[in-house]
């Protein structure tokens, strides 16, 4: 496999990072969330899975659905990312920088299972 990453085998407590943005978010003429894992890849993290909603809203209460034909959606976009807390930390600050609009929560979760496909 072609610049693939191996990662160690983990169990126990570690963080589950969200970050929710809207989908039409923008960091450097990108997508946020395609910016935002590209950071998440290249600092070495475990793994982020993008989440698309169907329906949503956030602070300013605008709602939006997939069910109407737009040309311009918003609809959320959530990143998971789960990892240990320390490297979740040394994330943050360059995360605060490329969100203007959104949200990141943190919770401790306990991982069972963890197997890379190698």
């Amino acid at each position: 496999m072609e610049n693939a990453t191996t990662h160690e085998r983990f169990e126990g407590e570690r963080t589950l990072m969200r970050i929710h943005i809207g989908e039409s978010d923008r960091w450097h003429g990108k997508p946020l969330y395609e910016a935002i894992v590209e950071l998440l890849r290249h600092d070495k993290l475990s793994g982020a899975t993008v989440l698309r909603g169907v329906g949503g809203y956030g602070s300013s209460s605008v709602y939006h659905t997939d069910k109407v034909l737009r040309l311009s959606q918003d609809l959320p976009i959530v990143i998971e990312v789960i990892e240990s807390a320390e490297r979740i930390e040394q994330v943050l600050p360059r995360l605060d920088e490329m969100i203007d609009g959104g949200l990141v929560t943190l919770e401790k979760v306990r991982v069972i299972l963890y197997r890379s496909h190698t």
